[in-house]
């Protein structure tokens, strides 16, 4: 029998409209006090079953897993990974012989809070960001197995940086199922090549969410000059000299990335292409930065907002982010500008960019308004997961 959690009179209406969350203010009592990463069940004030989850310490004290009264065993993880995996298949991304790297779970947005799993090739990498899932990793690493076969020779655990609590001082991140001597795979996306190295890259290694919005891109960069800010490992400098740039800048601030932006520019497309890379702080190059150079900018900044106390903050950083970018660019340009920040949301957002377009004084229109792929999806219940927005603007 599942701990359970007894929540106060009235505050069990966000569980009623099915969003997975509950809050630690919520708490009334609990029957027996339960371990980090427990199964527990939640009763309302008058002891009726609403929700099955996983319960942590912190501001959210329970992740819904299940609103039905069904056990939380091996055939529930299956379900549902195998669910997550149908998604795939519809979305046209599981053999798909353009695009082998794709997320198979993404937390609430597949009802399964906490876990994500990134495939890349043949090797898949589990992220657990909460204590329960972390536990579980094992039974996901074999239901992985079971659906995939042999299309998959590894599974990478991810986990150190993203469990919430210290678990065990001895964990560290590695292979539960298979191996990669040199931990390194290349993978296709929309037919370009890219290293991921879930090792030392950030998060599982590569930013799968932008392969829809680099595709865009690639509409816009014929004969251009381009500025990919933040650029990471050069996924949008790829595709900008996919879509036939002339001349493409990369900035980042980590050394790292900037050789990886190196490495796969030039296996893609070899060393005799106009590309360079620069390890600066995207603000410090934009100041110094020659007006009316760049045809094509890229804002991809990290999230300025990882929490709401941040939002008055982050609100200031796009903006200025923003106009910098305004005051640089040619007439007839175009802007790609995005937040990851789950903070602020896309009215938030694209006020921030309206406040920049107002301090530049130029002529400012829309083209796209975008977001994450669908195999990032957004649990209807659970708005906050529509994290990434993204503007393309069209600057006279």
């Amino acid at each position: 029998m599942c701990r359970q959690i007894i929540l106060k009179h009235k505050r069990d209406e966000s569980l009623k409209r099915f969003h997975p969350w509950i809050f630690s203010g919520a708490v009334a009592k609990y029957t027996d006090k339960p371990d980090e990463g427990d199964v527990v069940d939640i009763l309302t004030a008058d002891n009726e079953f609403i929700a099955r989850g996983h319960y942590q310490t912190g501001s959210i004290i329970c992740r819904v897993l299940t609103f039905e009264n069904e056990k939380i065993d091996t055939d529930f993880w299956r379900k549902r990974i195998s669910n997550a995996y149908k998604l795939r298949e519809k979305a046209g991304l599981v053999n798909n012989k353009y695009t082998t790297a794709y997320r198979l779970v993404h937390g609430e947005g597949d009802m399964l809070p906490g876990l994500i799993i990134d495939i890349y090739g043949k090797t898949a990498v589990i992220q657990a960001h909460s204590t329960g899932m972390f536990y579980q990793r094992q039974t996901v690493c074999e239901i992985l197995i079971e659906i995939f076969g042999n299309k998959l020779d590894a599974v990478y655990d991810k986990s150190s940086a993203t469990i919430p609590f210290n678990t065990d001082s001895n964990i560290k991140d590695g292979y539960i199922f298979g191996s990669n001597d040199e931990n390194e795979n290349i993978i296709l996306e929309n037919g370009n090549k890219f290293i991921v190295n879930p090792e030392i890259g950030q998060k599982t290694g590569f930013f799968i969410d932008q392969r829809e919005n680099r595709k865009i891109l690639e509409q816009y960069t014929c004969k251009t000059n381009v500025l990919n800010t933040f650029c990471y490992t050069g996924g949008f400098s790829v595709s900008a000299f996919r879509g036939g740039a002339n001349l493409v800048h990369s900035v980042d601030s980590s050394q790292k990335a900037i050789d990886f932006a190196y490495k796969n520019i030039e296996l893609n497309f070899g060393k005799n292409i106009n590309h360079q890379a620069f390890v600066d702080d995207t603000f410090s190059f934009m100041r110094n930065a020659e007006n009316n150079f760049y045809d094509v900018i890229i804002l991809d900044p990290p999230a300025f907002a990882k929490h709401n106390s941040a939002l008055k903050n982050a609100m200031q950083a796009y903006k200025r982010l923003n106009a910098a970018a305004l005051a640089k660019i040619k007439s007839s340009g175009i802007l790609f500008t995005f937040s990851c920040s789950q903070a602020v949301d896309r009215t938030n957002f694209r006020n921030a960019v309206f406040s920049a377009a107002a301090i530049s004084r130029r002529n400012v229109r829309i083209l796209h308004q975008l977001t994450q792929p669908a195999d990032h999806p957004v649990n209807i219940y659970h708005p906050e997961g529509e994290y990434l927005k993204g503007l393309v603007l069209y600057v006279e």
